[in-house]
This record gives C-alpha cells, structure tokens and sequence, in this order.
C-alpha cells in the first residue's frame, strides 16, 4: 500500500463519506448514488480514486458493479483506523445514514415481498435451477451416520432441510423472516411426520440462539440473497459447538443476470475463493467442496461447503 497515496485518497470529503457508508456494508453504484445524491460519473471518478489506492474493492457482478471495504490487509487498518473519527452527527452523515437505512428498508421489503409469492411453489421455483434429488443425497452424505444432537437451519423457507435431516439430529430448529413461509413449513412438517423439529421467526444475520448450542447448522440457498454473507457464515460458526459442523449449499459464480431483476438475487453465485475466507475468519476449517454441474443448458452449477468449528485452546470438542 502506496500510504502517501492512501491518504490523499481518503482526504477528500465525499471519499470520506464512501468509506463511512461502505463501513456498514457493501453496496452497488446505483445505491451509492441514491444515497450520496450526485451523478454516477462524478461518483465513478472518486471510486477509481480510491479502488486505486486500495482502500475499496471493486467487484463486477453481471452488468451491477458493487463495493466494499478490504477485508484484511493493511487498507483495511488504516480505514479502521479512521472510521473513529468521522463526525457521525454532522448533517450530512446522518443524512446518508438515514438513506442507507432506507435502502436497506427497500431491499429487505422487496425480499420479504418476494418469498411471500413465493412461498407455495418454493420447493419448485428453486427446482427448477440444479438437480435437487442430487444434492440432498449429497447433503445426507455429507452429514453422515453419526448423529447430531441439535441442528439450525438458517433461512429454512419451506423446512425441507429439517425434513430432509429429521432422522440424523435429536432436535432441529429453523429461522426464517418470512411469515408465510414458516406457516407452510410448519404445514410440511406435521405432513411428513417430523415431530422432532420446529420453526420460528428471526434473522439469520442475527440468529435468537445462544452461543455455542449446535451441532449442526445448514445455510441452504440463502447466502445469494444477503448484502453481506459473510454474516450469516459468522453466526452459524458462533452458535455452533465447537467440533461442529456447518453445511452450506448454493450456486457458484453465473451470469444469469435475470436472477437478481427478477428473484431478488443479491449475489451472481458465489466462489469457493470467498467461501473459504469467510469461513476461515470465523474459525470454522473448510472442507473439500462437492460440485453439481447444471442439470440442462438452462440450469446452474451448485456447491456443497463443508466447515467444521475449531476449538480454541482450552475448548474441546463435545
């Protein structure tokens, strides 16, 4: 890192306002636009500025361009170091703040909009992209004989993952946000019979579990939809035991750009590459991925990650 360049990047008023915005998540052109309120050519041209000088990451998704701050390195440092001081109550902070808040209003309500239709035909809709049979035989596989004590499904939509896995866990329990969906998947479990399972209402960028308390955790076609997965990486890995294992099953990187216009997609699929260091910053240690290659020309490749939870010292796995 250039330090003289850096900083000349970051004295500048509206790149400051950039790094205090990205500071709180990613976010696209058009949403930094909506936000700062100037034209996307002026914007472009305190972008390249900073992407130039390390201090933001730029990442073309199909035809969206998004941002971010570094996750590591010394970038990151010296934007954390920063951050402290940016005047938060100056009115022009709390203005973007307050629109950021209400671009994420609109994404999470599109979302939630979105899995409400959704909802009935779910198990089809997310058929109809890569071989489902396929992949659960894999996912049951993956999970083994042993049994596990408790399991979390993050997002559980329609709770086929807690069908799926009755008979591998003691007590299963999924968290999703929309409300119609969990009213079906509790339909479907008292259809198939699972009385050892349940589901309820939360967030699994902030799951209502106490560290520390699972053995198991799935993340199953959720972490396309979320501004930041890594999140949801992080709380899985702190709910889990340690010696725990966390399952995580989605697309891989495509190009299939109506996904994001049409089904509320946040993420073109996501990489090995990122699954590993977010995975690895939550302590969790990777295993070899399984692949899925589509199921027809109009399908899409999908992955199986494993994790399982390191025990820091003093810890031991149950």
């Amino acid at each position: 890192m250039d330090l003289v360049e850096a900083l000349r990047s970051i004295g500048e008023p509206t790149r400051l306002r950039v790094l205090a915005l990205l500071s709180r998540g990613e976010l696209s052109v058009g949403e930094l636009v909506q936000i700062m309120g100037m034209s996307q050519p002026r914007l472009s041209r305190h972008m390249k500025f900073l992407t130039a000088a390390g201090l933001v990451e730029r990442l073309p998704e199909g035809a969206w361009v998004f941002y971010r701050l570094p996750a590591i390195g010394e970038a990151r440092v010296l934007v954390d170091a920063i951050l402290p001081f940016i005047p938060a109550d100056h009115p022009e902070y709390v203005r973007d703040f307050q629109r950021l808040s209400g671009v994420k209003e609109g994404r999470a309500s599109a979302a939630e909009n979105y899995f409400n239709r959704q909802a009935e035909s779910w198990d089809d809709v997310r058929g109809q992209h890569y071989p489902t049979q396929d992949v659960e035989a894999a996912l049951l596989k993956a999970v083994g004989a042993e049994p596990f004590g408790f399991m979390v499904d993050l997002g559980t939509g329609t709770g086929r993952m807690l069908t799926l896995l009755s008979d591998k866990v003691e007590r299963a329990e999924g968290v999703d946000l929309s409300h119609k969906m969990l009213t079906i998947a509790r339909s479907n479990l008292e259809r198939a019979g699972v009385s050892n399972a349940s589901v309820r209402h939360g967030d699994v960028t902030a799951p209502p579990f106490d560290d520390g308390v699972a053995d198991l955790v799935t993340i199953h076609q959720v972490l396309h939809y979320m501004d930041q997965p890594e999140r949801v990486i992080s709380e899985a890995a702190r709910i889990l035991k340690p010696g725990g294992r966390l399952l995580m099953v989605d697309f891989a990187p495509h190009t299939q750009e109506f996904l994001r216009t049409e089904h509320e997609h946040r993420r073109l699929g996501l990489s090995d590459e990122e699954i590993t260091r977010w995975s690895s910053a939550a302590r969790l240690k990777p295993l070899d991925p399984v692949r899925f290659s589509p199921s027809d020309e109009h399908g899409l490749a999908v992955t199986i990650w494993t994790a399982e939870k390191q025990p820091q010292i003093g810890e031991y796995a149950a």
